[in-house]
């Protein structure tokens, strides 16, 4: 895991809301910047399917 390359979210920010992103492959790693032992893998496609969820609102009662 430490040779990946992770990439920080232009949306995070000072207050602990950083999460970083990761691929190797097929694969797909999701990680809290300040809590990098927590990784979530998936795949690319389940992640892009998850993405346009999120583009089209399906999550956003979990934010309201």
């Amino acid at each position: 895991m430490h040779q990946l390359n992770w990439q920080k979210s232009s949306f995070s920010n000072d207050q602990a809301n950083c999460v970083e992103i990761a691929s190797a492959g097929e694969l797909v790693y999701i990680r809290e910047s300040d809590d990098p032992t927590t990784i979530v893998t998936t795949t690319r496609a389940k992640l892009n399917a998850w993405i346009n969820g999120a583009k089209a609102g399906e999550f956003d009662h979990f934010t309201a």
